[in-house]
């Protein structure tokens, strides 16, 4: 810390300028801790979210390696898109009912990880992601392994790392990217064109997805560092 200014207490929160992203740490004396709530609807929406991922990476990998038909992604496509809007529904129903919880708020962006890795990995895996456009799902996969090991590391300081709303709109950017790979080949059956617009989307994804881990990067930094 720099000479001549003071320092700042505990409980105080860092706040980055002009991208939103908040460095909160907690005071373990005076805030207390939500309530785990494990049977609340919206953990009940972020369950169901988590249950998905062996279902789509089931459907992909009995479509594109055992040789089952296109239709197979279209349902895979059906429960990749329920569980993203469980993504919504869960948050809203929190915020709504006032159920927020300790439970939900580690669950839920582990339950969206979860789902667009275990996509992008199958997608790799039965080559709809191949070339250079593997780069791009390897930005998306290092940048939330790099704001998880940031968010357990702030965690043993007490600092807690909100999710911004840029962040947000990286996880729709993702799963809509991912959608429209998904249908993949099916879909390129009725517009020719749906798996070039999934790679454009991922590209579009992983920029916004580099942007948003520097953003939570550059912010935990300067918090270690002062």
């Amino acid at each position: 810390m720099s000479r001549g200014r003071r320092a700042e207490p505990a409980a105080a929160r860092l706040t980055s300028t002009a991208r939103g992203c908040s460095l909160a740490p907690m005071n373990a004396v005076s805030s207390r801790p939500l309530p785990a709530r494990p049977l609340a609807l919206p953990n009940l929406l972020t369950y169901a979210r988590i249950a998905a991922v062996p279902l789509v990476v089931g459907l992909l990998y009995w479509q594109s390696i055992e040789g089952g038909g296109l239709w197979l992604r279209w349902i895979a496509l059906v429960f990749f898109i329920a569980a993203g809007i469980t993504d919504f529904l869960d948050g809203y129903f929190a915020r709504s009912r006032g159920q927020q919880s300790s439970l939900g708020r580690m669950l839920d962006p582990i339950a969206d990880k979860l789902l667009v890795a275990s996509s992008l990995l199958m997608l790799a895996a039965t080559e709809v992601i191949h070339g250079w456009s593997l780069l791009a799902a390897v930005v998306i996969l290092c940048r939330e392994i790099l704001v998880s090991g940031l968010r357990e590391y702030l965690a043993e300081l007490r600092v807690g790392v909100p999710v911004t709303r840029l962040a947000k709109w990286k996880t729709i950017a993702q799963m809509v990217a991912v959608g429209f790979l998904i249908a993949g080949p099916a879909g390129d059956r009725i517009v020719p064109a749906v798996t070039h617009a999934g790679i454009v989307l991922l590209w579009a994804s992983a920029i916004v997805t580099l942007y948003t881990g520097w953003d939570y990067m550059r912010a935990g930094l300067r918090y270690v560092i002062e």
